[in-house]
């Protein structure tokens, strides 16, 4: 115990000490020590053995005969005097009085009268040259080493004021932690290549006896939490080479120039030191498209992106040097930069499948205290759409609610809150709202859910909860029992359905709605445009693609352009509002139908507040499906085929097999994000 004390004290101690170390080791100091000891011996070599005397002190002095050598100087208005003896009060042998200008007459007059025996004399000064050119010299000296100072300060230390253009890339040592492709889950296809650049790296003989090179460049993108900067230190702790890291963002300065310079010595380090790795994380805040913005061309990002093309396509065949960079945006970065050559293979990483978020759960797991009836299969059925970050969040926030509660195991209690958690936010427990406005929120949850139930293409519900949480005074949880990489037109009508499910339950049953549909109409009408001008589901318009595909980077949604006429948008405000309105009556006909259940579900929410996937599955026992919507066709003026689809071969079927790590490869790549009502808890928003 008494260890750790010590080493706690001085981990605390610690840095105040290397922040006096370094304020120490700055100019700072030495800028005001310097005139403190300049003054100091001035005084100390012209002041010696000298006293000041009052001017009546001195006029008798010069009356009593007790001076031997007498100065006046002229402009200080001071008279210097040598005695014959040493002064009985200052005890000093050479004292000096000043005196004003009208006393002038008076003390030369007294001066001459004395008549001292070594006589008198006037001292005009005259400038010196030395401190002329000193009093010159030293104020530019003390600016000069004033901005000295701060350019070192804003360089990160004030050994690094002349090297502002080297690389601040860090290479990784031995003693940083290491990280090794076992250590990385639910990104099979990136780990898998990956794995070769790592062999290629270790004996490059196996892939040149072939004629193949290995790619000079490989870029990681994907969402944000997915492991991208993961799998980079993998490879570091891999492939065992120099690995330098660095991100984006340190190549561009104030300074014109600073970031080109900064990749040329970067370059020129891994060069020297092949085979070598160079990561580059967030490259999107250097590789943006060329042309757009105010700088023009000339600005300094782009020129820091000039010199990390030529850089990048100079490389030597027989250059071992390989560059890993990472992003979330991968649309906003430079056609050049892209190109083969520079970066030959592309590796998205996406969010993780079952099979995948299970395996990352084994990885995060380790060192946890997991209850014996915690299952990580069921943990990842109920979080679809979640990252790995997301997951390594959710067995981090069970061990902190763990730790709260002073128990000792992780059980599902713990890592069902965390979920929640995850999703919607804390509880909050201090809201608490009246019994009218909590009736209302029950009956809105329940809209939800009922109108989720009585579809015939939507995902189970399986949970219900009135407790605030987060902005949301409650949420429905409805998610999908496998992993879907595409969504059909019925699925989003669905969503459509019970996403506006809330709103028609506040009309039914009290007439009076409340502004805690916002967000439900927000994603309704979000999903209705998207099957109209991006996935072609109207019949009226066609398959057609409306809309600029790419909004600027500068100017965000304000920089989005339309690419049709006015006649169409009339069209298209005509058939999002025509799907929105089979929505809702889809909604207040399941509603209508099964308002006995409606009225059940609300009951058990003010008693119970919160319903998992068996109690609503036991109130939902005689919900009334409503019937299937007709066939939807794109134009009624082409045939209709009455031939269905064949049979899966059941060689190749993969239904009841284990999923394979990869995933289609004509998988529509908007399907994950479409199906993000599905996913995320329908939340009602606080009316205040």
């Amino acid at each position: 115990m008494q260890f750790k004390e010590k080493g706690l004290a001085l981990a605390e101690t610690a840095p105040g000490g290397s922040r006096l170390k370094k304020i120490f080791k700055g100019p700072l100091v030495y800028l005001i020590l310097a005139p403190i000891i300049v003054l100091l011996g001035w005084s100390l070599l012209s002041g010696a053995g000298v006293r000041e005397v009052t001017t009546e002190q001195g006029l008798e002095m010069l009356a009593n005969g007790d001076v031997k050598k007498a100065e006046i100087v002229d402009g200080d208005q001071r008279v210097n005097l040598t005695l014959e003896k040493a002064d009985k009060k200052t005890g000093a042998t050479d004292v000096y009085f000043y005196y004003v200008m009208q006393r002038g007459g008076d003390v030369v007059a007294a001066v001459t009268d004395a008549k001292p025996k070594d006589g008198y004399t006037d001292q005009v000064p005259q400038p010196n040259a030395f401190w002329s050119l000193m009093s010159f010299i030293l104020p530019l000296l003390l600016i000069g080493l004033f901005f000295w100072w701060i350019l070192s300060s804003m360089q990160g230390g004030g050994n690094k004021v002349m090297q502002f253009g080297k690389s601040r890339a860090k290479l990784a040592s031995k003693e940083t932690p290491q990280v090794t492709f076992a250590d990385v889950a639910g990104s099979d296809e990136a780990v898998e290549e990956l794995h070769e650049i790592k062999d290629f790296l270790t004996d490059a003989s196996r892939f040149q006896a072939v004629g193949a090179r290995i790619p000079r460049g490989v870029l990681l993108y994907g969402p944000p939490g997915t492991g991208k900067t993961l799998l980079a230190r993998a490879v570091a702790g891999e492939a065992g080479v120099p690995f330098y890291s660095i991100s984006g963002s340190d190549f561009v300065e104030m300074f014109v120039g600073v970031g080109a310079s900064r990749v040329r010595d970067l370059f020129k380090e891994a060069k020297a030191n092949a085979p070598a790795i160079i990561f580059v994380d967030e490259i999107d805040a250097v590789g943006q498209r060329r042309g757009q913005g105010m700088g023009g061309g000339h600005d300094e990002r782009e020129q820091t992106l000039n010199q990390l093309l030529v850089e990048m396509d100079g490389f030597d065949d027989r250059s071992n040097v390989i560059m890993i960079a990472a992003t979330n945006r991968p649309d906003m970065l430079d056609p050049a930069l892209l190109r083969p050559g520079r970066f030959d293979r592309q590796i998205g990483v996406d969010a993780p499948d079952m099979k995948g978020r299970r395996a990352i759960l084994d990885v995060h797991s380790k060192g946890k205290p997991l209850s014996k009836n915690v299952d990580l299969d069921v943990v990842a059925r109920k979080t679809p759409g979640f990252s790995g970050a997301d997951l390594a969040n959710v067995l981090n926030e069970a061990a902190l609610l763990t730790a709260r509660s002073n128990a000792q195991l992780i059980d599902n209690r713990a890592l069902d809150e965390a979920i929640d958690r995850v999703i919607a936010g804390p509880q909050r427990r201090t809201r608490v709202m009246k019994d009218q406005e909590k009736l209302m929120t029950a009956y809105h949850e329940g809209g939800h859910a009922l109108v989720a139930a009585a579809l015939n293409h939507s995902d189970p519900v399986t949970k219900i909860t009135i407790l605030p949480r987060g902005r949301a005074l409650g949420y429905t949880m409805v998610i999908p029992l496998e992993d879907k990489f595409s969504i059909t037109r019925n699925e989003l009508q669905d969503q459509i359905a019970y996403a506006l499910g809330g709103r028609v339950s506040e009309e039914l049953v009290f007439h009076d709605p409340t502004t805690g549909a916002g967000n439900d109409i927000e994603k309704a009408t979000a999903t209705a445009r998207k099957m109209v001008t991006d996935y072609g589901m109207s019949s009226s318009l066609g398959p057609v693609k409306l809309g600029q595909a790419q909004a600027s980077p500068y100017l965000g949604e304000f920089g989005s352009a339309r690419d049709y006429s006015e006649g169409v948008a009339v069209s298209v405000d005509a058939e999002i509002r025509s799907i929105i309105e089979q929505g809702h009556n889809e909604a207040y006909e399941a509603l209508t139908v099964n308002r006995a259940v409606l009225d059940r579900l609300a009951g058990e929410l003010m008693e119970k507040e919160t319903l998992d996937h068996l109690q609503v599955a036991e109130i939902f026992r005689d919900v009334v499906k409503l019937p299937p919507r007709q066939l939807w066709l794109s134009s009624n003026d082409r045939p209709v085929s009455d031939l269905p689809p064949i049979e899966v071969p059941s060689s190749v079927s993969t239904d009841n097999v284990e999923p394979q790590a990869s995933a289609p490869v004509d998988a529509e790549p908007a399907a994950g994000a479409n199906a993000e009502p599905a996913e995320s808890p329908e939340e009602n928003g606080s009316a205040s």
